[in-house]
Parts: structure tokens; sequence; C-alpha cells
């Protein structure tokens, strides 16, 4: 299934319940801020180190959460009209100008600190 395909069956999940009514912005935006925390909820107390591990052990829990995240990210950008892959593209140009491979390679500081 491609994304387009995937939109319409998300949205004819939603209108055939009559969920829009509850879907402006402000209310995807925390949706998706919450259904965010309940993915990382996942990993709570477990080291960094063993993240990797435990996120494949329990793959049908991450992959719900992904799922859920996924889904109203979808909604959201589907009724303020953003062409998600557009956007990801854009941020990657961005990205590129900010993060110089040669200034950012194998390190995690912010584009500001980098010297």
């Amino acid at each position: 299934m491609n994304r387009k395909e995937l939109l319409e069956k998300i949205l004819k999940f939603r209108d055939d319940r009559d969920w829009k009514q509850f879907h402006d912005p402000k209310n995807l935006a925390g949706a998706i801020s919450i259904e965010s925390a309940e993915l990382l909820e996942v990993f709570q107390w477990i080291k960094n180190k063993d993240s990797k591990k435990y996120g494949l052990e329990n793959i049908e829990k991450v992959k719900k959460e992904v799922a859920d995240v996924m889904i109203y990210l979808m909604y959201f950008c589907n009724d303020l009209g953003i062409d998600i892959d557009k956007a990801v593209e854009d941020k990657l140009i961005e990205n590129d100008k900010k993060y110089p491979q040669e200034k950012s390679r194998g390190n995690a500081k912010k584009y500001t600190e980098l010297k």
C-alpha cells in the first residue's frame, strides 16, 4: 500500500466515526506528542545500551506506538495541506547546510556549536 492509499484508508476510518470534528491542528499536535511519549514509555528505565535489544524483544508494542504517531501525523499533515515527503526533503536540504559532513561527522553538537 502506498502513502496515498494509506491516507485514504485512515481518513475513511476517521470519517466513518465522525472524529474529524475533534481533529483540529492543536489537538492533533497534542495527540502526536502524547503518542510519542507512549513510544518513549515503552523504553522507560531501560539503559541506552540495552534499548535496541529491548525494542526488538518488544517489537509489537513499539509498532503499535509508531503506528499511532504516524496516523496522527498523517491526519495533521493532510488537514494542513502539508506534503510530508516534500517537507522531509526540504528539511534534509536545510540540515545538510546546517550540519556539513566535515564539521558534524561523529559528534552530536548542535549546528550553532560547530566550528
